[in-house]
């Protein structure tokens, strides 16, 4: 046409805006698709690339993450941070100049706030000489591989937004979680199951504490990058089997079918969304054949029982979890989070934490020893912690059995093992009454940052774009390796 104008393949006149998004569209959707269509159009089991931008690039130590998440704040007091001294403050009031007018939640805000010393005795274990509580007697048996930070610290006081902070760096739901970030930054190396798995322990008797799908959500990144969650019961994927009378190849010609309409789509569009779920419905058709096979304990020996103790044979439960953990962790899943709930003891502590730690005591310890006799714990990063700790006054009558602790976001403990972490070591420490961090502080932000970074990414330099700014899992505020704890 010699008027001027952009016209389209039906003579039909479009604007510039219209003329140049649609060539963008078709370009974008040529790079994205290229590596997924094949000869017969379907997509093929490739291995994603990663995004990380060079500038962010350093040298790994691990290639894959083990998050053994406890929620609901496990006590620090009675676990690892050892207070002899709170003895002689039994029952006395909270000094001020160490409570420094701190943030109590409703809970406890109107009662004295007096002492309860730990209800637990410790002892020094290994060569390390680590503090570990008597409820944990088979971390002790590990004590020289872990890696115990007792200076974490956070702002939030309530779980959510606490939970929401320590997942996904930020209190407010809507940013991708640490899996997330991990799964965008450096893709799969394994085809045939999604880079970030979530598996919820099945409790014995109910719980009311909630496990929101933010806390392993992509935010704004694609949504292929969100944690992918096994059921605890029943089968581990819905609609995982073909329909009754559908053969396997009918499938394949129905997904060949799907995904020449959705690349027709992304070809004019352009949304990411569209490979998205391109690459979704692939990797649910390999999940078919990869996800039964993972979840068939059948095939462990009984010796893999033993270690993980007599709850290992209860499907859902934290012991199970911890071997399929091992599995996914052989099979070289990126991010493996396990969530086990109920440690928000607000009383009955001399009960309620003594079960969760029975739950998880000797699987955590067991899952530390199998993967160093498996050669994986060099290059597996594992990590045990909540969202915060507990507070140093009784909750109720801090004399009775059913006195318990508050949340407490001052200071807080957890461990960490493998992947380029420093075995039995101890890293930074609280005030006489566990309630400040009096020697080197470990912001959750600071946290994220050396997970990244011995995943081989630079988190200052990792971002990602997103209505007009530049977001990182460790925020704005300037964060920090801690170095100190890396091999």
């Amino acid at each position: 046409m010699s008027d001027g104008r952009a016209y389209d393949a039906r003579g039909i006149g479009v604007t510039r805006r219209y003329f140049l998004g649609q060539c963008a569209g078709l370009g974008v959707g040529a790079m994205a698709l290229s590596d997924l269509l094949g000869r017969s159009g379907s997509v093929q089991a490739s291995l994603q690339p990663g995004m990380i931008p060079a500038a962010a690039r350093l040298a790994p130590k691990a290639k894959r993450v083990i998050f053994l998440t406890q929620s609901g704040g496990p006590s620090q007091i009675e676990l690892f941070d050892h207070k002899p001294g709170l003895e002689k403050w039994a029952g006395r009031e909270l000094p001020e100049s160490v409570r420094q007018g701190q943030r109590l939640t409703t809970m406890t805000a109107n009662q004295k706030q007096l002492v309860m010393p730990s209800r637990t005795r410790f002892e020094r274990c290994g060569q390390s000489g680590a503090t570990i509580g008597e409820w944990m007697p088979h971390l002790k048996e590990v004590a020289d591989e872990l890696c115990f930070i007792k200076s974490m610290t956070t702002h939030e006081i309530n779980h959510a937004p606490a939970m929401t902070h320590f997942l996904t760096g930020n209190q407010i739901p809507g940013r991708p979680s640490m899996g997330g970030w991990i799964s965008y930054g450096l893709g799969s190396e394994n085809k045939d199951l999604p880079d970030f798995l979530v598996l919820l322990s099945k409790m014995r008797r109910p719980t009311d504490q909630p496990l929101y799908d933010h806390y392993w959500g992509s935010g704004f990144l694609p949504s292929r990058y969100q944690g992918v969650k096994l059921r605890n019961s029943g089968d581990p994927v819905l609609y995982l089997k073909d329909p009754e009378g559908m053969q396997r190849g009918m499938r394949r010609l129905m997904l060949d079918g799907i995904t020449e309409l959705n690349s027709l789509r992304h070809a004019v569009t352009g949304d990411p969304e569209i490979t998205t779920r391109i690459q979704q419905y692939e990797m649910a058709y390999r999940m078919q054949s990869s996800i039964p096979g993972l979840t068939d304990l059948s095939d462990e020996p009984e010796s893999t029982f033993e270690l993980y103790g007599p709850d290992a044979r209860r499907p859902g439960s934290y012991a199970a979890n911890c071997i399929l953990a091992r599995r996914l962790a052989e099979r070289n899943v990126r991010f493996i989070q396990l969530f086990h709930p109920d440690w928000d003891h607000h009383s009955r502590l001399s009960s309620w934490c003594v079960a969760r730690c029975r739950d998880t005591d000797q699987a955590s310890a067991a899952l530390i020893l199998d993967l160093k006799q498996r050669g994986l714990l060099d290059d597996t990063l594992v990590l045990w912690g909540g969202e915060f700790g507990r507070g140093v006054a009784g909750q109720g009558k801090w004399d009775s059995p059913e006195g318990g602790r508050d949340h407490h976001p001052r200071c807080f403990s957890m461990w960490l093992a493998g992947g380029g972490i420093k075995p039995g070591v101890t890293w930074g420490e609280t005030d006489d009454f566990s309630y400040n961090v009096a020697r080197d502080p470990v912001h959750v932000n600071d946290l994220h940052a050396t997970v990244l970074h011995l995943l081989g990414i630079d988190h200052s330099q990792f971002t990602y774009r997103f209505q007009g700014l530049d977001f990182r899992l460790t925020g704005v505020e300037e964060s920090k390796v801690v170095k100190a704890i890396l091999a």
